[in-house]
């Protein structure tokens, strides 16, 4: 193991990894709660097209990316709100625009190389020390967020109708959570890519649901998990030479099918 973080490279895709896999999991706690666990996929597909369109614009992928998943999760929540659709159908309809769109963007573009594989399969291995510090920029506005409204999106998380008649701003801590999910999945591309990125956000939180006892402990669970999965996963993925994506992914899954287990026999 030594030897194996003598290698920089390897060093940035850990410390990348665990920040940003710790955001999604926190995060994954409340959206599972809420049943909205669909979101990551659905934003994932957005950011799809962010990258499409930030190659077709010849600009940087990322913070187009941003800026249009940002955009996709207010649409998803007008579409809630306003048309009174479900979730699921509000997410459904706006992630496959945002593929379709991507499709059509990449296509037109000619841009489908090497560097798109990589947003859409993960290049841990090959992330920048400035993506490291937005892991862990990401990571700081996260935990303070959580934390400064931990009880109101508690509250919020069980039961939505007397959280708002307490007089919680449960519409503000929404938009909150939405946006915190729309940076955290563009940003988690690099570690697992955009086709994987939701199973950061739902493995972990599903695994931890299934032993926590209280609300504190599945979120610290969760952490731990995904954290657990990216410091398993990426070492594997080196040394058995396989995709670092797939291998943090695959990881998450024998916790999660571990905590299943141990759960049942509870």
């Amino acid at each position: 193991m030594e030897t194996l973080l003598g290698y920089g490279f390897l060093q940035r895709a850990l410390l990348a990894g665990i920040f940003i896999s710790a955001s999604c999991a926190l995060l994954g706690v409340f959206l599972l709660l809420r049943k909205d666990a669909m979101i990551g996929h659905g934003l994932s597909h957005l950011a799809f097209a962010g990258v499409a369109l930030g190659l077709f614009l010849n600009s940087m992928p990322v913070p187009v990316a941003i800026a249009v998943t940002i955009l996709g999760a207010l649409a998803i929540r007008g579409l809630k709100e306003k048309a009174g659709l479900s979730g699921d159908a509000a997410i459904g309809i706006l992630s496959s625009v945002g593929m379709g769109t991507g499709i059509i963007l990449v296509t037109i573009s000619h841009k489908f190389n090497a560097g798109l594989f990589g947003y859409l399969f993960g290049e841990i291995l090959a992330i920048e020390p400035s993506e490291v510090w937005l892991s862990v920029i990401l990571a700081a506005v996260v935990i303070v967020s959580l934390l400064m409204n931990y009880h109101k999106l508690m509250y919020m998380t069980f039961d939505w109708e007397s959280a708002k008649a307490s007089g919680i701003k449960v519409s503000r801590l929404d938009l909150l959570l939405t946006l915190l999910t729309a940076v955290t999945v563009v940003l988690g591309m690099k570690v697992v890519g955009i086709l994987l990125v939701a199973a950061l956000v739902v493995i972990p939180a599903a695994s931890s649901l299934q032993l926590a006892g209280n609300f504190k402990r599945a979120v610290l669970g969760s952490c731990l998990i995904g954290i657990g999965s990216v410091l398993a996963g990426i070492p594997l993925a080196f040394v058995l030479d396989l995709p670092a994506s797939g291998s943090v992914v695959l990881i998450s899954f024998v916790f999660f099918v571990a905590c299943a287990l141990v759960g049942k026999r509870k």
